[in-house]
């Protein structure tokens, strides 16, 4: 059993160590954490801090050298890779810095990918809907900006209304107006929906919307700090 079943990810000195050659480079460093049910966290630190490698294990994209990570009951360091496609595919939504839309889709299509294979997701027009697009439901990606692309991809992760939201560096390809819009959906999602939350990011503003700051350095989380009132998107000066 999980040492806490009320929390949806439970990590536990989880470290990665990736063998280049003679070389080993040790991303992750015993590492302990656990997200709680419908907060929102912001993961700072520079690039090689550990981030990505941390939010990919989280998602069952990857697996630790050592160390255990808990889906509420499930250990996913122990899941075979059909109970990982399962967790990835019933209980995550990944946003990532680019949005890997299909171009010859609309965004309505695009979303539907998701929605045809689980078993009780958001209809995609009131995903676009929540995110700020109910208007561009039959656009095509080449119609639409990249700040509501990257709102598709958003609301693609959430149509299956998955218990955890990841998100990569979601506005790392946007300027700051259309990171803000971004950043509003991914805030409505959390707030609206209780989906727990997690985002990457290198730029510290972001760390005021969020519920837990946790700043990583050299594979380890170095500082963590709560806030005690969460900004909305629109109150940040970049």
């Amino acid at each position: 059993m999980s040492p806490r079943s009320d929390i949806p990810l439970h990590a536990s000195q989880l470290t990665k160590v990736y063998q280049t050659g003679e070389v080993a480079v040790h991303a992750l460093r015993q590492v302990d954490l656990d997200l709680y049910a419908g907060e929102l966290v912001v993961l700072l630190g520079p690039s090689g801090s550990g981030k990505s490698t941390l939010l990919n294990i989280l998602g069952g994209l990857d697996q630790p050298s050592s160390g255990e990570v808990w889906f509420y009951e499930q250990n996913l360091t122990t899941a075979n890779q059909r109970q990982l496609t399962r967790f990835r595919r019933d209980h995550v939504g990944f946003v990532f810095q680019f949005y890997n839309l299909i171009p010859s889709l609309t965004a309505r299509e695009n979303v539907d990918l998701v929605t045809e294979i689980v078993k009780d997701p958001m209809n995609s027009a009131a995903a676009l809907e929540l995110v700020g697009l109910g208007n561009r439901v039959d656009h095509f990606p080449a119609q639409l900006s990249g700040g509501e692309q990257q709102r598709v991809a958003i609301a693609r992760a959430i149509a299956k209304k998955p218990a955890i939201l990841l998100c990569d560096e979601p506005t790392g390809a946007l300027d700051s107006v259309t990171g803000i819009l971004v950043l509003e959906a991914i805030d409505r999602v959390n707030r609206e929906l209780g989906t727990t939350t997690a985002v990457i990011t290198h730029n510290t503003i972001i760390g005021q919307m969020a519920d837990r700051v946790l700043q990583m350095t050299d594979g380890r989380i170095a500082d963590e700090a709560r806030n005690t009132q969460r900004l909305e998107p629109s109150q940040m000066q970049w």
